[in-house]
């Protein structure tokens, strides 16, 4: 029987996080009013300190409220249990523990019997590792957890929480930067959006801005074109592209139009970038899960160099949109994601069935428990569907050309 159930979100915000808590909340408090909830503070950094919160009665009496915002409203942060060392510098264990069997001996102090995790590939693989630990010591708890990602990259899962409304922020982000073709002549924007290894964000985002586009009226004898305003390229991780032949194209728009836009995912040519730094002898900064901190290198920056000169651009502007529509609340079509998932979640945890929420790509799209060692992160976004390439025609560019396969 369930007695008492945690709570965590970990690695970066999405437009979920704050929904799926709330979720989680209405669904327990729907079914079993009884079982108590605490949720841990900051992640697996909050399981491994000990510090939680008491989800008391009048914050399931308003749950709902958590509906609205984005963020966390317990906090998150990057922390891998397996990676002892990078605990112990971070002071999260003592050198010598082994930071699953501190997690797993907290939640058994704590009289937990279900723990639930909303992360994305980092966090549930963390999670992954948690509950075989946990499994393998006979610790009695089940772990069920929620997939987020605003990257849309976690293997076999569909449609992770928040991406959607991810890609709507976006857009709106570069309505406004867009705004700034004409501010000077001959202007080069760089939109760059988040995606290590995955571009669908970008894609998603550019389809949703062009979507916009649509609902415009233009007024071209005054300078109101939709030509100046629409995207001219889209780059994404999985694409191949060749930085002469595309500023080649590029120019052309540029002397046609006056402003050329470009939506870079922060992902693409990470590979060269890394390379190129690191032949000229400056270290790559890399954080707990190896992986390149992208926001030392500045990806966007580097391109708009590299097309700046191709293009004769006279003025650059580079913006990410990232931190502003991560920490987004969720939108209609997220709302209702999160719902689903949520109210699974919790059916699952009360008869005792673990696995990550969603839905199964590999059984049918079927909205179940998946085990987790079927959970992976880095699922490609798949640049032959239809309404990519479709994307790609109408901004004129060509198809896109798979890449090859690299490691950041």
């Amino acid at each position: 029987m369930v007695k008492k159930v945690a709570l965590l979100t970990a690695g970066g915000f999405a437009p979920c996080l704050s929904s799926a808590v709330g979720g989680l909340i209405q669904r327990y408090t729907e079914l079993a009013p009884e079982v108590e909830i605490i949720a841990y503070r900051y992640g697996y950094q909050g399981l491994l300190q000990g510090d939680s919160l008491v989800v008391t009665d009048v914050v399931r009496e308003h749950a709902d409220r958590l509906h609205a915002f984005g963020g966390s409203p317990i906090g998150n942060s990057r922390v891998k249990l397996t990676n002892a060392k990078d605990c112990v510098k971070r002071g999260l264990v003592a050198e010598g523990v082994d930071p699953l069997r501190a997690a797993a001996d907290r939640l058994t102090e704590d009289g937990i019997d279900v723990l639930h995790t909303i992360g994305g590939d980092d966090t549930n693989t963390t999670a992954a590792d948690l509950a075989a630990f946990l499994a393998e010591h006979d610790y009695a708890l089940t772990v069920v957890g929620l997939p987020k990602t605003i990257d849309n990259d976690v293997i076999p899962i569909r449609q992770s929480l928040g991406a959607w409304t991810a890609a709507e922020q976006g857009a709106r982000f570069a309505e406004n930067v867009i705004a700034e073709h004409n501010s000077g002549t001959r202007k080069l924007i760089v939109h760059e959006v988040m995606g290590r290894s995955c571009g669908w964000l970008t894609a998603a985002t550019a389809q949703a801005y062009r979507d916009w586009l649509d609902t415009r009226a233009w007024l071209p004898e005054i300078g109101l074109a939709r030509e100046a305003w629409d995207v001219h390229a889209i780059y994404v991780p999985e694409a191949d592209f060749d930085l002469e032949t595309e500023g080649k194209r590029l120019r052309e728009v540029m002397d046609s139009v006056g402003a050329v836009n470009i939506f870079l995912s922060e992902g693409a040519g990470l590979s060269t970038i890394v390379a190129d730094l690191e032949s000229s002898g400056q270290e790559v900064d890399r954080d707990a899960f190896g992986h390149v901190k992208i926001d030392t290198i500045n990806p966007g920056q580097w391109f708009a160099k590299q097309f700046a000169e191709l293009l004769g651009a006279e003025k650059v502007l580079v913006q990410k949109s990232g931190y502003f529509s991560r920490s987004a609340p969720a939108n209609d079509a997220d709302l209702e994601l999160i719902r689903s998932m949520t109210d699974l979640a919790v059916d699952c945890a009360l008869r005792g069935e673990p696995g990550v929420i969603g839905h199964d790509e590999e059984r049918g799209d079927e909205l179940r428990a998946i085990e987790f060692d079927r959970i992976k992160g880095g699922k490609a976004f798949d640049i032959t569907v239809p309404w990519y390439g479709e994307l790609l025609s109408g901004i004129g560019q060509p198809p896109a050309k798979p890449a090859p396969p690299t490691e950041h």
